[in-house]
């Protein structure tokens, strides 16, 4: 496995992060987490080198980080770093913060969070963070040791990703949707350099996109056949987002044996500048 910088602070993830949002389940519900299937998954992904379990509050309807903290208790608690996520649009009053994290750290079955992000931060979503002080909270909370690190997670526009990385001082990290297909999209480009920047870790969410691109785009598979180097259109999403290298880390919510092995396979061999020129550019190249 791989590992990279993570901004300013003191951990090396790798390079490939799991996303427990897309785990296996049982009778097409959501809910029903298939157990068995879900902790072979996590099990490989973590005994290949996978040191980031990322979860939230609503993944799984509720069931993901219970999950998460039932399987975690035989000595891979120790393993891994969690990220997960306070569902601000929950949040009626300040005590709610505290509320919410109590119960996600009893979810979780542990003491405290590694990372712990203001969820899918919009602009809306910001004028709650404000108006409930709760990033006021959340030092409170780093102060008693029950969170290490504080970020946000964001879909909306550039102009309101600066405004929440200008007006508090001391994120840590952020969590932005990025892949060759979005690169203009919310925060974007510009966002992940301007993160950088600012001495953010950069954790990406959606290389795939969904998974949308697992099956490349007709005109940019038509560059990729043409490579010295063959690859499946996952592998080369995935290297698109490794190459540069303000990236800290990519998430995948893989729910499949063969997803994990894949894509732990790709991490292996990942770094930064593997890549030149974009897809649509006709230079996308290994």
């Amino acid at each position: 496995m791989q590992y990279r910088d993570f901004g300013q602070i003191d951990f090396k993830p790798s390079a490939l992060g799991f996303g427990a949002m897309r785990l296996p389940i049982v009778d097409d519900d959501s809910s029903k987490i298939d157990k068995k299937q879900a902790r072979q998954l996590i099990y490989s992904a973590i005994d290949k080198g996978v040191n980031y379990l990322d979860t939230a509050y609503v993944y799984h309807q509720g069931q993901s980080e219970v999950f998460l903290g039932e399987i975690l208790k035989n000595g891979y608690r120790q393993k891994v770093k969690i990220a997960t996520k306070l569902p601000v649009w929950v949040v009626q009053s300040k005590n709610d913060f505290n509320r919410l994290l109590d119960e996600e750290l009893t979810q979780l079955q542990t003491d405290h969070i590694d990372f712990y992000l203001f969820h899918s931060l919009n602009k809306d979503k910001w004028s709650k963070v404000l108006k409930f002080d709760l990033i006021n909270q959340a030092e409170k909370a780093i102060s008693n040791g029950k969170i290490n690190h504080l970020g946000f997670s964001f879909h909306d526009e550039f102009s309101v990703f600066k405004e929440i990385v200008d007006t508090y001082q001391k994120w840590e990290f952020c969590m932005i949707q990025y892949n060759f297909i979005d690169e203009s999209l919310q925060a974007g480009k510009k966002g992940l350099k301007y993160a950088a920047e600012k001495g953010l870790a950069v954790v990406v969410m959606e290389p795939l996109k969904g998974g949308r691109l697992a099956t490349a785009p007709p005109s940019v598979q038509k560059i990729w056949d043409k490579a010295k180097t063959k690859r499946t259109p996952a592998e080369w999403a995935l290297s698109w987002v490794w190459n540069q290298p303000e990236v800290s880390l990519l998430l995948s919510g893989m729910s499949t044996l063969p997803q994990v092995e894949a894509n732990v396979k790709s991490a292996e061999k990942s770094k930064i500048g593997m890549c030149s020129g974009r897809p649509h550019s006709g230079k996308f190249s290994l």
